[in-house]
């Protein structure tokens, strides 16, 4: 139920995004043959609700023109700057143009995030209500344990979701480890000088490393591969700092965490770590000891 009231948001952004300014007879008029709907318009009344539910959880003003009595997104162009509105509307749009065409959900194939559906939007609303959440987590280094958080914020990353919050101390907690989730009535304050978009400022996908301090790190590129690079940058301190015809050279201030060496790895050849002299001697480590496994292994 949770989840489908979450859809039916989401649909209702993209309905009065893509249109620019519409009135609620058309949104009905679109709303009443799309499945979700079982064929019944949405009352005034739940429109409204939806409305200032929109904008707790998302930050997104739905306003109405009184002289045409259409409705339109408030500041539509900080839809495609990013964040949540972006994902908003590059992921769930496209979900609901599936849902509204079901001869092409067989020719359009999606990466599983397994644990999206389960406990995403009870965390979400918890999040929007101040409540803390109980879960059994389960991690792959201990015993399974049940214990509150205070849900911050979520972060998605190589097809799982986390929920960054705090029990002890703020910590990342991935969606799938969790067994068992309850919303409490017990209520916290998101701290005043917690800044979710800077937790992960100097890092690369979902390790934090605390213990890290973000350095200044050149990568050269083949050629070939810099164009994918520049597409799709690895992080937002990117730079390029020399350019030639057999390679580019990019340079990055980020913390030199697991997951961006893993990142590293999966360009294989094509990519060279060129400073600093410590994490550079810190890959070729690992791939000596790659080339070792094996050499050990061949008859």
């Amino acid at each position: 139920m949770a989840s489908n009231l979450f859809n039916r948001y989401i649909w209702l952004v993209d309905i009065i995004y893509r249109n620019g300014k519409i009135t609620l007879e058309d949104i009905n008029s679109k709303w009443v043959i799309h499945p979700m709907s079982d064929g019944n318009p949405i009352p005034n009344r739940t429109f409204h609700n939806h409305r200032t539910a929109i904008e707790e959880i998302f930050d997104i003003n739905i306003e109405c023109d009184k002289s045409s009595y259409e409705y339109y997104i408030d500041h539509a162009e900080d839809m495609e700057r990013g964040g949540v509105r972006r994902w908003l509307i590059n992921t769930f749009a496209v979900n609901n143009l599936i849902n509204e065409s079901h001869k092409l959900k067989e020719r359009i194939v999606f990466e599983n995030i397994p644990s999206g559906q389960q406990y995403l939007t009870p965390i979400i609303e918890a999040m929007r209500d101040g409540l803390k959440v109980e879960i059994t987590y389960q991690s792959y280094w201990s015993e399974a344990a049940t214990f509150e958080i205070e849900p911050y914020f979520v972060k998605v990353f190589k097809q799982r979701w986390y929920v960054i919050g705090k029990s002890d101390k703020v910590r990342i907690y991935a969606l799938d480890r969790i067994k068992r989730l309850n919303v409490t009535g017990n209520t916290f304050k998101l701290p005043e000088n917690f800044d979710p978009e800077n937790y992960f400022q100097d890092c690369y996908g979902i390790i934090q490393g605390e213990e890290m301090k973000a350095e200044t790190i050149k990568l050269r590129f083949d050629s070939s591969q810099a164009k994918y690079i520049r597409a799709l940058p690895l992080h937002d301190s990117q730079k390029e700092i020399e350019t030639s015809n057999e390679y580019v050279v990019f340079e990055y201030f980020i913390k030199p965490t697991f997951d961006f060496r893993q990142e590293i790895f999966l360009h294989g050849e094509d990519v060279e770590v060129l400073e600093p002299e410590s994490f550079r001697n810190e890959l070729k480590n690992i791939l000596k000891k790659m080339i070792e496994n094996y050499y050990l292994n061949i008859k």
